[in-house]
């Protein structure tokens, strides 16, 4: 929605991960457990959230409603997990998903078509009972064989039980091919976050996205959001920093996110050890500076931080 050169409000530009107690690590910033204590907001959503690593997370509504974001529970698809290793991509560490993260799912809702976010083998497990909700023209990328699919466009709503589900703009890009350099397919569907709305509390899931005046544009439409999962990783490059910034997150611009947004709390994503650690110095490295900035900011949002495999309900 808002192309263009950026200026961000905040920038860590000195000792940018620090040692945090909190933060077990075996090494430095790599095999990391967060194992601090959460103030968790009382905001009585009702909402139950399991995060399933990287950008997948499955949320469970008041009504047992079971909502699956961006499920990729291994590597990448076939062939491109290949040509990632082959180039000298590192190799994921394949997190633990419990039965019930693929069981009774009512939905599954993807932000965009990258590998690391839509994996062609979780539908294949998930089969044809989820309804699949993806953004304006990205139905035909899915399999056709009986999946019911609704595509959905930036700030259109689709009512599922008692839950109303919208997509929102991020700030990002899109693209899925299959043989590099000699096929593309960028901006040939759309990308975006989600919106769920239930019984007056509302989550949003971001997807990837960089920071912009889209976040302003979101809360003007839904209000102040309870529940924000903001990514916080894959900006940094040692010779295209600006680029990766401007299609991802830094964790201060997460914060900056949050307070356009009017979150009343926070829960980051993108790092952890079941992470491709793309664009970033290592597995944790950009939680570390988004503890930082949270003190730095002198910010009162709450911030609901998870190992990959916890859950919490809000």
């Amino acid at each position: 929605m808002f192309p263009g050169e950026k200026s961000y409000p905040v920038t860590c530009d000195k000792n940018c991960y620090p040692t945090f107690e909190q933060l077990a690590c075996r090494e430095d910033n790599e095999e990391c457990q967060f194992t601090g204590k959460h103030e968790i907001p009382d905001i009585e959503s009702g909402f139950s959230i399991l995060w399933l690593g990287h950008a997948s997370f499955l949320v469970t509504l008041p009504d047992d409603t079971k909502l699956l974001f961006d499920p990729v529970s291994g590597q990448f698809d076939w062939p491109i997990d290949w040509l990632h290793a082959l180039s000298g991509g590192m190799t994921r560490r394949a997190p633990s998903w419990p039965d019930s993260a693929t069981s009774d799912v009512s939905a599954v809702l993807y932000s965009h078509l990258h590998y690391d976010h839509f994996n062609k083998a979780d539908i294949a497990k998930l089969g044809n009972e989820p309804l699949y909700f993806v953004h304006q023209d990205t139905a035909g990328y899915l399999p056709q064989d009986g999946l019911t699919i609704k595509e959905v466009s930036w700030f259109s709503d689709y009512q599922l039980g008692s839950a109303t589900i919208s997509a929102v703009p991020a700030h990002h890009f899109n693209s899925r091919y299959w043989v590099p350099f000699l096929y593309n397919d960028d901006e040939m569907a759309l990308w975006g976050g989600w919106v769920i709305e239930h019984d007056g509390r509302t989550l949003l899931f971001a997807g990837d996205t960089g920071y912009s005046a889209h976040f302003k544009k979101i809360r003007e439409h839904y209000g102040s959001i309870d529940i924000c999962m903001l990514p916080i990783a894959s900006y940094y490059h040692p010779e295209y920093a600006t680029w990766y910034r401007y299609v991802h997150t830094t964790p201060e611009d997460a914060l900056t996110a949050a307070d356009d947004l009017g979150c009343k709390v926070m829960i980051p994503w993108g790092y952890g050890n079941a992470s491709w650690q793309m664009g970033d110095h290592s597995s944790h490295s950009p939680l570390k500076r988004l503890l930082k900035m949270h003190q730095e900011v002198n910010t009162s949002l709450p911030l609901v931080i998870m190992n990959e495999g916890e859950s919490v309900s809000l």
